[in-house]
């Protein structure tokens, strides 16, 4: 099993708002997901990015792969760095 750090849209038509879960790949995007990690909002400006930093990196230490999406949303969050370092 596969699991990976994706958006989940909701929201309106033309009015987007995405969840970022943690989810088998299997599923759809819409589906079932194992956890929530936060949320995020394209329409505001900046766009809006609210996420459980604690439960992200911890998901990134268990093998979960993001998207290359939410790889660029952890990237602004300056999340990507904190996984990348090595831990002293």
């Amino acid at each position: 099993m596969s699991v990976k750090i994706r958006l989940a849209r909701g929201g309106a038509k033309k009015k987007p708002f995405y969840q970022v879960v943690v989810a088998d790949e299997r599923c759809p995007r819409d589906g079932r997901f194992i956890a929530n990690l936060g949320q995020y909002d394209p329409l505001q400006n900046p766009p809006m990015v609210n996420l459980k930093e604690e439960l992200a990196l911890e998901w990134l230490s268990k093998g979960a792969q993001p998207t290359d999406t939410v790889r660029q949303i952890l990237r602004a969050q300056g999340l990507w760095a904190k996984f990348k370092q090595p831990q002293a």
